[in-house]
């Protein structure tokens, strides 16, 4: 940076200096600031587009398993093979955003969503579907990997955990509503394949507005050289410290229980409780009480500590999964007791995704790209194939699932001792 300037000669959107605010971006092409809000909502969304890849779909995968011949609980493959790419597809998008910025890498992998989307619509087999929705989630891996750096390239500490969590509010709004979104395509359309041309019209729009108006944010004093070593180097810090792996691998084991969710969600409403019908609005009130935790997590998270917020609600999340295990191993479970309880369930993450992120993120302030590409890439992989795991293990009832969240939670508890060297409950952090 040199008077004011980028070496690219893009002028910067001066603010007035802050804490907790490493340095401001650059003004986009069109010339105009990009505020927080609408930074915010732009991050929020391009992360959506990934749910509503995953999401939209659900409601057609019997429609889906009869076109294409899939039988039995193959049909939820449709869904695993779009998160485990995803999380593969994670460790290539960073590296490169260190070295040649955030825009160029956020377009390519835009690029790739809207087309494999177009490609998944006019799939010929079962076998090639998977393969293609493989394809499209390890191309779109940048629009999930890329928003936590570039958020990252701004703000940091218990501040870039407020910003997620209002990323969170937004961005969980759409899996809440994709179910509803994909049976509406369905109802009107008569046709599975027209969800994903819908899916591709989405990250259409998604990248006409990110091309307007997002800026570069990654610094020039921060561009990363693409060398093996290098490369190999900012990686490893994320594997090798205590803080970014505990929370990094925590995160990804209770989500893994949370895909478990989604993988069997349409079988376990519509099969074990006879609520077909209901689906996307029960789907959509477990996704809201997740959306209305982040929201209220970004109210209290820099009063309290992203620490404090995330070890509390973990340690709730622990004894509601305890209560849904008891009802679906000791009782004759029913929809009315299953619902509140993945609720709450779903509404404590709120105030753990968010918060886990930003810790695990908050060391790596150079290498921002890097350290999101590889955290993405296990938290993608292990709740993946977890939740592949669990979805594949449903046998008609919610056992599977309820010891999933509780031997999760388990898991994570320990995770984070371990990131914490066994203290728990830590002040808030002033970002640098």
């Amino acid at each position: 940076m040199r008077n004011g300037h980028y070496a690219t000669g893009e002028t910067i959107d001066r603010q007035e200096p802050r804490a907790d605010v490493r340095s401001p971006a650059a003004l986009p092409p069109s010339g105009k600031r990009i505020g927080e809000r609408q930074l915010i909502g732009m991050m929020a969304l391009l992360m959506a587009l990934n749910a509503l890849g995953i999401d939209a779909i659900l409601p057609a995968l019997d429609n889906l398993a009869t076109d294409l011949g899939a039988t039995g609980n193959s049909r939820q493959f449709v869904v695993g093979a779009y998160l485990l790419a995803a999380g593969l597809g994670a460790l290539v998008p960073g590296s490169l955003a260190d070295r040649y910025g955030r825009r160029p890498v956020l377009f390519t992998s835009l690029a790739l969503y809207v087309t494999f989307s177009i490609l998944c619509a006019l799939a010929w087999s079962f076998e090639s579907l998977l393969a293609l929705r493989f394809l499209q989630g390890f191309g779109a891996a940048g629009i999930v990997a890329l928003p936590p750096a570039i958020i990252r390239d701004r703000v940091g500490g218990d501040k870039m955990a407020r910003m997620m969590s209002l990323i969170f509010v937004i961005f969980l709004m759409v899996p809440a509503i994709a179910p509803s979104l994909g049976q509406g395509v369905l109802m009107l359309m008569g046709d599975w394949r027209w969800i994903f041309v819908f899916t591709a019209f989405a990250g259409v729009g998604m990248g006409l507005w990110a091309w307007r108006n997002l800026p570069e944010t990654l610094h020039p004093e921060d561009k990363q050289p693409i060398r093996p070593k290098v490369i190999a180097r900012n990686m490893r810090a994320t594997l090798t410290m205590p803080q970014a792996l505990g929370y990094t691998l925590g995160s990804a084991v209770i989500f893994g229980s949370l895909f478990g969710f989604i993988n069997s969600a349409q079988q376990l409403v519509g099969e074990a409780f006879g609520a077909g019908p209901w689906f996307p609005l029960i789907f959509a009130s477990c996704a809201g009480a997740m959306a209305v935790a982040s929201w209220t997590n970004s109210r209290i998270v820099e009063r309290f500590g992203a620490r404090r917020v995330s070890h509390t609600g973990l340690f709730l999340f622990l004894i509601v999964a305890a209560m849904q295990l008891f009802f679906a191993t000791m009782t004759e479970e029913t929809l009315w007791t299953f619902v509140p309880l993945m609720a709450a369930n779903m509404m404590l993450l709120g105030f753990i995704g968010a918060n886990f992120g930003s810790i695990a993120m908050h060391p790596f302030r150079e290498t921002a790209g890097a350290a999101a590409s590889v955290q993405t890439f296990m938290r993608m992989t292990t709740a993946a194939l977890i939740g592949a795991g669990i979805g594949y293990a449903y046998d008609g009832t919610a056992v599977p699932l309820a010891t999933a969240l509780f031997t999760g939670a388990l898991i994570c508890v320990g995770l984070v001792l371990y990131a914490e060297r066994g203290k728990l409950f830590g002040p808030p952090v002033v970002a640098d």
